[in-house]
Protein backbone atom coordinates (compact mmCIF):
# COMPACT_ATOMS: atom_id res chain seq x y z
CA UNK A 1 0.00 0.00 0.00
CA UNK A 2 1.01 3.65 -0.27
CA UNK A 3 2.59 5.55 2.61
CA UNK A 4 -0.57 7.55 3.38
CA UNK A 5 -2.63 4.38 3.83
CA UNK A 6 0.03 2.80 6.03
CA UNK A 7 -0.03 5.92 8.24
CA UNK A 8 -3.83 5.81 8.43
CA UNK A 9 -3.65 2.13 9.37
CA UNK A 10 -1.16 3.00 12.10
CA UNK A 11 -3.61 5.52 13.59
CA UNK A 12 -6.44 2.96 13.38
CA UNK A 13 -4.34 0.27 15.11
CA UNK A 14 -3.53 2.83 17.82
CA UNK A 15 -7.27 3.14 18.41
CA UNK A 16 -7.56 -0.62 18.70
CA UNK A 17 -4.67 -0.68 21.17
CA UNK A 18 -6.86 1.12 23.70
CA UNK A 19 -8.71 -2.19 24.13
CA UNK A 20 -5.57 -3.21 26.07
CA UNK A 21 -6.18 -2.08 29.66
CA UNK A 22 -2.47 -1.59 30.32
CA UNK A 23 -2.18 0.72 27.30
CA UNK A 24 -5.37 2.58 28.21
CA UNK A 25 -4.44 3.20 31.87
CA UNK A 26 -0.66 3.69 31.86
CA UNK A 27 0.38 6.94 30.11
CA UNK A 28 3.99 5.87 29.61
CA UNK A 29 2.97 2.60 27.98
CA UNK A 30 0.30 4.34 25.89
CA UNK A 31 2.81 6.84 24.48
CA UNK A 32 5.38 4.16 23.72
CA UNK A 33 2.77 1.87 22.16
CA UNK A 34 1.40 4.63 19.93
CA UNK A 35 4.95 5.53 18.83
CA UNK A 36 5.80 1.86 18.21
CA UNK A 37 2.66 1.36 16.14
CA UNK A 38 3.35 4.37 13.93
CA UNK A 39 7.01 3.46 13.40
CA UNK A 40 6.10 -0.19 12.86
CA UNK A 41 3.48 0.78 10.29
CA UNK A 42 6.17 2.43 8.17
CA UNK A 43 9.50 0.73 8.94
CA UNK A 44 9.28 -2.11 6.35
CA UNK A 45 9.40 0.53 3.60
CA UNK A 46 12.75 1.82 4.80
CA UNK A 47 14.18 0.06 1.74
CA UNK A 48 12.81 2.97 -0.33
CA UNK A 49 16.19 4.61 0.31
CA UNK A 50 17.58 2.15 -2.25
CA UNK A 51 16.23 4.52 -4.90
CA UNK A 52 19.17 6.75 -4.02
CA UNK A 53 21.46 4.12 -5.52
CA UNK A 54 19.57 3.26 -8.69
CA UNK A 55 16.31 1.77 -9.93
CA UNK A 56 17.84 -1.63 -10.59
CA UNK A 57 18.85 -2.10 -6.95
CA UNK A 58 15.49 -0.72 -5.81
CA UNK A 59 13.44 -3.04 -8.03
CA UNK A 60 15.31 -6.14 -7.01
CA UNK A 61 15.18 -5.39 -3.30
CA UNK A 62 12.12 -3.27 -2.52
CA UNK A 63 9.66 -5.24 -0.39
CA UNK A 64 12.28 -7.93 -0.13
CA UNK A 65 14.35 -8.51 3.00
CA UNK A 66 12.65 -5.67 4.92
CA UNK A 67 9.29 -7.46 4.44
CA UNK A 68 10.63 -10.96 5.13
CA UNK A 69 9.80 -13.33 8.00
CA UNK A 70 13.01 -12.46 9.94
CA UNK A 71 12.34 -8.73 9.45
CA UNK A 72 8.77 -9.02 10.72
CA UNK A 73 10.20 -10.60 13.88
CA UNK A 74 13.18 -8.26 14.20
CA UNK A 75 11.60 -4.83 13.58
CA UNK A 76 9.22 -4.98 16.58
CA UNK A 77 12.02 -6.17 18.85
CA UNK A 78 14.40 -3.35 17.84
CA UNK A 79 11.69 -0.70 18.01
CA UNK A 80 10.47 -1.91 21.41
CA UNK A 81 13.97 -1.99 22.89
CA UNK A 82 14.57 1.57 21.72
CA UNK A 83 11.21 2.91 22.92
CA UNK A 84 11.37 1.29 26.37
CA UNK A 85 14.87 2.71 26.74
CA UNK A 86 13.54 6.18 25.91
CA UNK A 87 10.40 5.68 28.05
CA UNK A 88 11.59 3.57 31.03
CA UNK A 89 8.15 3.23 32.58
CA UNK A 90 6.61 1.61 29.49
CA UNK A 91 5.75 -2.09 29.48
CA UNK A 92 8.10 -3.83 27.06
CA UNK A 93 5.71 -6.68 26.31
CA UNK A 94 2.78 -4.42 25.43
CA UNK A 95 4.95 -2.17 23.29
CA UNK A 96 6.36 -5.20 21.49
CA UNK A 97 2.95 -6.86 20.95
CA UNK A 98 1.27 -3.82 19.38
CA UNK A 99 4.37 -2.90 17.36
CA UNK A 100 4.46 -6.45 16.04
CA UNK A 101 0.83 -6.15 14.96
CA UNK A 102 1.63 -2.92 13.11
CA UNK A 103 4.63 -4.42 11.27
CA UNK A 104 2.77 -7.61 10.44
CA UNK A 105 -0.24 -5.65 9.13
CA UNK A 106 2.01 -3.57 6.87
CA UNK A 107 3.56 -6.64 5.27
CA UNK A 108 0.26 -8.53 5.14
CA UNK A 109 -1.70 -5.84 3.30
CA UNK A 110 1.15 -5.35 0.80
CA UNK A 111 0.72 -8.87 -0.57
CA UNK A 112 -2.75 -7.99 -1.88
CA UNK A 113 -1.60 -5.56 -4.58
CA UNK A 114 -0.06 -6.46 -7.93
CA UNK A 115 3.49 -5.53 -6.88
CA UNK A 116 3.47 -7.87 -3.89
CA UNK A 117 6.31 -8.69 -1.50
CA UNK A 118 8.88 -11.37 -0.80
CA UNK A 119 7.15 -12.02 2.51
CA UNK A 120 8.14 -15.69 2.55
CA UNK A 121 11.90 -15.07 2.60
CA UNK A 122 14.13 -16.85 3.53
CA UNK A 123 11.96 -19.90 2.79
CA UNK A 124 11.12 -18.65 -0.71
CA UNK A 125 12.23 -15.71 -2.83
CA UNK A 126 9.01 -15.87 -4.82
CA UNK A 127 7.02 -12.65 -5.04
CA UNK A 128 3.66 -13.00 -3.31
CA UNK A 129 1.30 -10.71 -5.22
CA UNK A 130 -2.41 -11.50 -4.99
CA UNK A 131 -3.42 -8.46 -7.03
CA UNK A 132 -6.87 -7.55 -5.70
CA UNK A 133 -6.13 -4.11 -4.22
CA UNK A 134 -4.51 -1.15 -5.98
CA UNK A 135 -1.40 0.28 -4.29
CA UNK A 136 -3.61 3.22 -3.36
CA UNK A 137 -7.21 2.23 -2.84
CA UNK A 138 -9.40 5.32 -2.29
CA UNK A 139 -12.13 3.29 -0.60
CA UNK A 140 -9.78 1.77 1.98
CA UNK A 141 -8.11 5.12 2.60
CA UNK A 142 -11.46 6.91 2.78
CA UNK A 143 -12.88 4.41 5.29
CA UNK A 144 -9.83 4.97 7.50
CA UNK A 145 -10.22 8.74 7.31
CA UNK A 146 -13.90 8.48 8.29
CA UNK A 147 -13.10 6.22 11.24
CA UNK A 148 -10.25 8.46 12.43
CA UNK A 149 -12.46 11.56 12.21
CA UNK A 150 -15.16 9.75 14.17
CA UNK A 151 -12.57 9.05 16.89
CA UNK A 152 -11.44 12.69 16.86
CA UNK A 153 -15.05 13.83 17.35
CA UNK A 154 -15.65 11.56 20.30
CA UNK A 155 -16.54 8.06 19.04
CA UNK A 156 -15.20 5.13 21.00
CA UNK A 157 -11.92 4.22 19.24
CA UNK A 158 -12.02 0.49 19.94
CA UNK A 159 -15.57 0.07 18.69
CA UNK A 160 -15.00 2.40 15.71
CA UNK A 161 -11.82 0.71 14.52
CA UNK A 162 -13.30 -2.75 15.06
CA UNK A 163 -16.23 -1.84 12.80
CA UNK A 164 -13.76 -0.35 10.31
CA UNK A 165 -11.84 -3.59 9.93
CA UNK A 166 -14.96 -5.73 9.75
CA UNK A 167 -16.11 -3.57 6.84
CA UNK A 168 -12.68 -3.75 5.19
CA UNK A 169 -12.63 -7.54 5.59
CA UNK A 170 -15.84 -7.82 3.57
CA UNK A 171 -14.49 -5.27 1.08
CA UNK A 172 -11.50 -7.54 0.46
CA UNK A 173 -13.83 -10.49 -0.11
CA UNK A 174 -15.73 -8.39 -2.64
CA UNK A 175 -12.48 -7.53 -4.43
CA UNK A 176 -11.64 -11.23 -4.71
CA UNK A 177 -15.06 -11.84 -6.26
CA UNK A 178 -14.59 -8.99 -8.74
CA UNK A 179 -11.14 -10.26 -9.73
CA UNK A 180 -12.54 -13.74 -10.34
CA UNK A 181 -15.30 -12.29 -12.52
CA UNK A 182 -12.77 -10.26 -14.53
CA UNK A 183 -10.51 -13.27 -15.03
CA UNK A 184 -13.45 -15.39 -16.22
CA UNK A 185 -14.44 -12.63 -18.64
CA UNK A 186 -10.89 -12.58 -20.06
CA UNK A 187 -11.01 -16.36 -20.50
CA UNK A 188 -14.23 -16.02 -22.51
CA UNK A 189 -12.74 -13.21 -24.62
CA UNK A 190 -9.44 -15.04 -25.19
CA UNK A 191 -10.34 -18.72 -24.71
CA UNK A 192 -6.89 -20.04 -25.64
CA UNK A 193 -5.00 -17.81 -23.17
CA UNK A 194 -2.22 -19.65 -21.37
CA UNK A 195 -1.49 -16.83 -18.91
CA UNK A 196 -3.80 -14.08 -17.68
CA UNK A 197 -2.70 -11.05 -15.69
CA UNK A 198 -5.20 -8.76 -13.97
CA UNK A 199 -4.39 -5.67 -11.93
CA UNK A 200 -6.76 -3.34 -10.10
CA UNK A 201 -6.84 0.40 -10.66
CA UNK A 202 -8.10 3.21 -8.40
CA UNK A 203 -11.46 2.86 -10.14
CA UNK A 204 -13.38 0.06 -8.41
CA UNK A 205 -14.77 -1.38 -11.67
CA UNK A 206 -11.74 -0.92 -13.94
CA UNK A 207 -8.90 -3.45 -14.14
CA UNK A 208 -5.82 -3.69 -16.32
CA UNK A 209 -5.67 -6.99 -18.16
CA UNK A 210 -3.02 -8.74 -20.20
CA UNK A 211 -3.06 -12.23 -21.60
CA UNK A 212 -0.75 -14.54 -23.49
CA UNK A 213 -1.48 -17.29 -25.96
CA UNK A 214 0.97 -19.46 -27.85
CA UNK A 215 0.96 -16.89 -30.64
CA UNK A 216 0.07 -13.45 -29.25
CA UNK A 217 0.25 -11.08 -26.30
CA UNK A 218 -3.01 -9.19 -25.65
CA UNK A 219 -3.32 -5.96 -23.67
CA UNK A 220 -6.60 -4.41 -22.61
CA UNK A 221 -8.85 -3.09 -19.91
CA UNK A 222 -11.80 -4.59 -18.07
CA UNK A 223 -14.78 -2.58 -16.93
CA UNK A 224 -16.83 -4.98 -14.86
CA UNK A 225 -17.20 -8.04 -17.07
CA UNK A 226 -16.73 -6.09 -20.28
CA UNK A 227 -13.28 -6.65 -21.79
CA UNK A 228 -11.73 -4.25 -24.29
CA UNK A 229 -8.57 -5.43 -26.05
CA UNK A 230 -6.45 -2.44 -27.06
CA UNK A 231 -3.48 -4.12 -28.70
CA UNK A 232 -2.23 -7.49 -29.85
CA UNK A 233 1.46 -8.31 -30.30
CA UNK A 234 2.81 -11.36 -32.03
CA UNK A 235 5.02 -13.42 -29.77
CA UNK A 236 8.51 -13.76 -31.19
CA UNK A 237 11.65 -15.29 -29.78
CA UNK A 238 14.28 -12.65 -29.18
CA UNK A 239 17.12 -13.15 -31.68
CA UNK A 240 20.40 -13.73 -29.89
CA UNK A 241 23.51 -11.82 -30.88
CA UNK A 242 26.63 -10.68 -29.00
CA UNK A 243 25.02 -7.26 -28.50
CA UNK A 244 21.81 -8.74 -27.10
CA UNK A 245 23.70 -11.08 -24.79
CA UNK A 246 25.73 -8.18 -23.40
CA UNK A 247 22.58 -6.06 -22.96
CA UNK A 248 20.73 -8.80 -21.09
CA UNK A 249 23.61 -9.10 -18.61
CA UNK A 250 23.22 -5.45 -17.62
CA UNK A 251 21.93 -4.98 -14.02
CA UNK A 252 19.03 -2.80 -15.17
CA UNK A 253 17.88 -5.40 -17.67
CA UNK A 254 18.23 -8.21 -15.13
CA UNK A 255 16.27 -6.24 -12.55
CA UNK A 256 13.49 -5.78 -15.09
CA UNK A 257 13.28 -9.46 -16.04
CA UNK A 258 13.30 -10.50 -12.38
CA UNK A 259 10.28 -8.26 -11.77
CA UNK A 260 8.24 -8.47 -14.95
CA UNK A 261 6.65 -11.78 -16.03
CA UNK A 262 4.99 -10.37 -19.16
CA UNK A 263 6.92 -8.21 -21.60
CA UNK A 264 7.85 -7.82 -25.24
CA UNK A 265 11.13 -6.73 -26.75
CA UNK A 266 12.42 -4.45 -29.48
CA UNK A 267 15.89 -4.19 -31.01
CA UNK A 268 17.10 -1.28 -33.09
CA UNK A 269 20.28 0.44 -34.26
CA UNK A 270 20.97 4.17 -34.16
CA UNK A 271 24.30 5.12 -35.64
CA UNK A 272 26.83 2.78 -34.08
CA UNK A 273 24.66 2.08 -31.05
CA UNK A 274 22.62 -1.08 -30.64
CA UNK A 275 19.48 -0.63 -28.50
CA UNK A 276 17.75 -3.49 -26.70
CA UNK A 277 14.44 -2.57 -25.07
CA UNK A 278 12.13 -4.62 -22.86
CA UNK A 279 8.56 -3.36 -22.44
CA UNK A 280 6.27 -4.47 -19.61
CA UNK A 281 2.79 -5.10 -21.01
CA UNK A 282 0.96 -5.01 -17.67
CA UNK A 283 0.78 -1.27 -17.11
CA UNK A 284 -0.51 0.34 -20.30
CA UNK A 285 -1.46 3.96 -19.65
CA UNK A 286 -3.01 6.26 -22.26
CA UNK A 287 -1.58 4.21 -25.09
CA UNK A 288 1.91 4.13 -23.61
CA UNK A 289 3.83 1.39 -21.81
CA UNK A 290 5.70 3.28 -19.09
CA UNK A 291 7.63 0.49 -17.41
CA UNK A 292 10.67 -0.38 -19.51
CA UNK A 293 14.30 -1.44 -19.47
CA UNK A 294 16.72 -0.16 -22.09
CA UNK A 295 20.38 -0.88 -22.73
CA UNK A 296 22.62 0.68 -25.37
CA UNK A 297 25.58 -1.36 -26.58
CA UNK A 298 28.44 0.04 -28.68
CA UNK A 299 30.58 -1.62 -31.35
CA UNK A 300 33.03 -2.79 -28.68
CA UNK A 301 30.22 -4.75 -26.96
CA UNK A 302 30.13 -2.35 -24.03
CA UNK A 303 26.93 -1.11 -22.39
CA UNK A 304 27.31 2.66 -22.69
CA UNK A 305 24.11 3.43 -20.77
CA UNK A 306 21.04 1.67 -19.46
CA UNK A 307 17.90 2.36 -17.47
CA UNK A 308 14.92 0.61 -15.97
CA UNK A 309 11.87 2.22 -14.42
CA UNK A 310 8.75 4.22 -15.11
CA UNK A 311 8.99 6.65 -18.03
CA UNK A 312 5.96 8.31 -19.63
CA UNK A 313 7.56 9.78 -22.74
CA UNK A 314 10.38 8.94 -25.11
CA UNK A 315 11.94 12.34 -24.50
CA UNK A 316 12.22 11.71 -20.76
CA UNK A 317 13.71 8.29 -21.42
CA UNK A 318 16.41 9.84 -23.60
CA UNK A 319 17.21 12.31 -20.83
CA UNK A 320 17.48 9.51 -18.29
CA UNK A 321 19.83 7.66 -20.59
CA UNK A 322 21.70 10.85 -21.46
CA UNK A 323 21.52 9.62 -25.02
CA UNK A 324 21.37 11.60 -28.25
CA UNK A 325 21.51 9.47 -31.43
CA UNK A 326 24.04 10.28 -34.10
CA UNK A 327 22.47 11.48 -37.32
Amino acid sequence: MDTGTHIAMGVAISGLALADSTVATEPATMGAVFAGIMVGSLIPDIDTVLKLRNNAVYLRNHRGITHSVPAVMLWPLLISILLTFIVPGASFFHVWAWTFLAVFTHVFVDIFNSYGTQALRPFSHKWVAIGVINTFDPIIFGLHVIAILAWVFGADPVFTMSILYVVIFFYYLLRFAVKSAVKNAVKKTIPNATHIFTAPTMNFFQWRVAATTDVYHYVGRAYGRSITIYERFEREVMPMSPQVEVALEDPNMQAFTSFSPLYRWSISEEGHIYEVRLIDLRYRSKGYYPFVAVAHVNEDLEVVNSYTGWIFSEEKLRKKLNFAPNN
